[in-house]
């Protein structure tokens, strides 16, 4: 008997659903929900203990925690939930095999946009801790090209290379796909307009910056080793969290003896916290707020489920000794060792700003609604903090929001007229 379209519609949605799936999805999200149970308890027992405190009643041995039968009761929770998580992930890797035959007759090889970029704000947001419990759906640093793993042979067999390489590195928790926005993307853009051939980074943005830099800065020296023709300019082009990122990549890339950061010539920052965002400054006065009373301190839990890329763009960490050592849930001072911007490299800077023109409050406060104009532009009131970008390779954009840069038209053209120029040639060593 023939479905009727509707339910075909169903199927169909189904299949499409599935084939976006992957075997260790389950596994990841199951971990997920153990996690999120557990933490949901420790909550309601800290609750329970600042009760019982606050009429004179001791408590356990650890802050937070009950004591005696209590006690016992959530060391119970705590113990099934435990079990419960080892039986799930050992169920679901035995059936990993067949769910994996079964999903590849629903081409589940094909990129998806949607479960990328869920799974790319997932590990935004909390994707230290997904890597850190060995969670599958943590993702690795990987270079790509329209959405999969970039395979230069194909592309040189296809003569898809150029002697121009565009390497583009994305903000927090988006993924490489998304430099497509509202029907532009500048990396297409430029390899049309002046043939370059782009390169994404995907990465792990709830990673420290300085972590995901030095990373990065392995896998550029294994790219240049490896491309496939004479390489005669090298450019990045990195959109906000990504232009911190770069820049640690420059400076350990260096500190490593790694030949590549003396073939990089050309940056352009858009919409970079160089000097941070309020946004998580904001987040950090949530945990201050939560901290002081006993009955609210257990849902300061809840704030400081944030990753360590989101509090390093308090202040605009790039180096691993802007946060080590320090509690990054508390850190109220700006302790950055200053950087300049990479030695010998061009850089440029596009900020974007919500206002119709530049004002005091504008350039400190506004900003694209994410980044003050001033953090973008590298402006500091430290001058050892003071990033010097010339003022020819600065440029804002108007009544602009931080995701439209992806998009403006004005910035796309910045970028052609930066890029069209020849770069400078660097000294001899």
């Amino acid at each position: 008997m023939p479905r009727s379209p509707r339910s075909g519609s169903k199927d169909g949605a189904s299949r499409s659903v599935l084939g976006q799936l992957r075997s260790s999805d389950l596994r990841g999200s199951a971990r997920l929900a153990i996690q999120a149970t557990a933490g949901v308890t420790r909550i309601v027992e800290g609750v329970h203990q600042s009760v019982l405190g606050s009429m004179g009643l001791p408590g356990g041995t650890e802050p937070g925690r009950s004591r005696g039968l209590t006690g016992m009761v959530y060391q119970g929770i705590h113990g099934v939930t435990r079990l419960v998580d080892r039986g799930l992930q050992t169920a679901l890797l035995r059936i990993e095999p067949l769910l994996d035959r079964v999903m590849a007759e629903q081409d589940a090889a094909a990129p998806s946009a949607e479960r990328e970029a869920v799974l790319a704000a997932l590990n935004g947001v909390m994707g230290d801790r997904l890597l850190a419990d060995g969670n599958p759906l943590a993702l690795g640093m990987a270079l790509r090209q329209d959405g999969r793993p970039l395979d230069l042979q194909a592309l040189h067999s296809r003569n898809a290379v150029s002697g121009k390489l565009l390497l583009l590195v994305h903000g927090l928790c988006m993924n490489d796909l998304q430099w497509q926005h509202a029907g532009h993307d500048h990396g297409v853009h430029l390899a049309q307009a002046l043939g370059y051939t782009p390169v994404h980074v995907r990465y792990n943005t709830g990673l420290h910056t300085s972590v995901n830099g030095r990373e990065l800065a392995g896998h550029i020296e294994a790219l240049l080793a490896a491309w496939p023709v004479p390489l005669q300019e090298f450019a990045v082009l990195a959109h906000s969290m990504g232009g911190l990122v770069i820049r640690a990549a420059c400076h350990y890339g260096t500190e490593a003896g790694h030949a590549w950061p003396r073939q990089l010539q050309r940056i352009v920052f858009l919409g970079t916290p160089h000097h941070g965002a309020p946004l998580e400054r904001a987040g950090h006065q949530v945990d201050v707020l939560l901290g002081r009373t006993p009955f609210s301190r257990p849902f300061a839990r809840l704030a400081q489920l944030r990753s360590a890329g989101i509090t390093d763009l308090r202040f605009g960490h790039v180096l691993d000794t802007d946060w080590q050592g320090h509690d990054r849930f508390r850190q109220l001072r700006d302790q950055r060792l200053p950087l300049p911007l990479p030695a010998g490299v061009e850089c440029f800077a596009v900020a974007a700003t919500l206002a119709a023109r530049r004002s005091r409050v504008a350039d400190r406060l506004v900003g694209d609604g994410l980044v003050p104009l001033h953090s973008a532009l590298g402006v500091h009131d430290d001058p050892a903090r003071q990033l010097a970008f010339p003022p020819t390779h600065r440029h804002s954009a108007f009544r602009t929001g931080h995701l439209d840069l992806l998009s403006d038209a004005g910035v796309a053209r910045q970028l052609v007229q930066w890029l069209e120029k020849p770069p400078i040639p660097r000294p001899v060593d």
